[in-house]
């Protein structure tokens, strides 16, 4: 299963002035963090940020801030419980929703090849590329409410970062075994493009390199 420009949306979660200096590799997280938001705004992707208690933890990172269509202010550590998903789902909602947003159940506990259909059917871009700080926190948090309400979810293991690699690494194992798919930068950038015919190549290039 690959990645299509035309059914994807980029969550980007918790890049804050304040937060990432204790971010382990923060400097390497937020440039691909950078690069996705960029690659995503040449396709016209929707790019969607987060920020936990900015009043405390400062904005996000202005470069990335400038790129996202909307910046979700939030208490809560799982944005997807602050309205998200409103944001992401904004014409139709999961057809085992019951009245008021309650879940009624969860598709991924369905056969996969009965998984596709309900998830088309809910969202014109079902397909959410999501990565932030901190990985075992809010991005996991965020990440598992998004499962349960039927989207698919594909992490950007490059762009996601907590204090500790443990928890981080921590994070990821237990995606994974909900169900999202593990990727990197790169994985994303070329899925998008398909081809080295696409116009985009050149300038994507640039900015992965």
């Amino acid at each position: 299963m690959l990645l299509d420009a035309t059914d994807s949306q980029l969550v980007l979660i918790d890049y804050q002035e304040r937060l990432m200096p204790a971010i382990f590799d923060g400097p390497a997280v937020l440039a691909n963090a950078r690069r996705l938001a960029g690659i995503a705004r040449m396709f016209d992707i929707p790019v969607w940020g987060t920020e936990q208690n900015p009043a405390r933890l400062g904005a996000n990172d202005a470069a990335l801030r400038a790129q996202c269509c909307k910046t979700l202010a939030k208490m809560r550590f799982s944005a997807a419980q602050e309205g998200l998903g409103d944001w992401l789902r904004p014409l139709a909602k999961p057809q085992g929703s019951a009245p008021g947003g309650t879940r009624g159940g969860n598709v991924r506990s369905l056969p996969r090849q009965l998984q596709k259909p309900a998830v088309a059917a809910c969202a014109e871009r079902a397909s959410i590329v999501i990565a932030g700080c901190e990985a075992h926190v809010c991005l996991l948090q965020t990440a598992l409410d998004l499962i349960d309400d039927d989207f698919e979810l594909w992490v950007v293991t490059d762009a996601c970062g907590s204090r500790t690699e443990h928890n981080r690494d921590a994070a990821f194992d237990r995606l994974a075994a909900a169900g999202a798919e593990l990727v990197t930068t790169e994985m994303v950038a070329f899925e998008w493009l398909g081809s080295c015919a696409h116009p985009a190549f050149k300038p994507v290039l640039g900015l992965i390199k």
